[in-house]
């Protein structure tokens, strides 16, 4: 068994950048491309679409 899979990436908000942030992790060998989630912003007050960032 291979270990080293799972990464730990950044969502951060599209809508206002920098004003909402989540972790995850998330399989590389699965899941190549970058992760796009929706998610509540706070600072909104709604679900917004979150993508990885770095």
């Amino acid at each position: 068994m291979a270990k080293g899979n799972r990464i730990q990436v950044i969502l951060e908000c599209t809508e206002k950048p920098g004003s909402s942030r989540y972790v995850t992790m998330k399989n590389r060998r699965n899941t190549t491309e970058r992760l796009e989630l929706k998610k509540y912003n706070p600072v909104l007050r709604k679900h917004t679409v979150h993508k990885e960032i770095k």
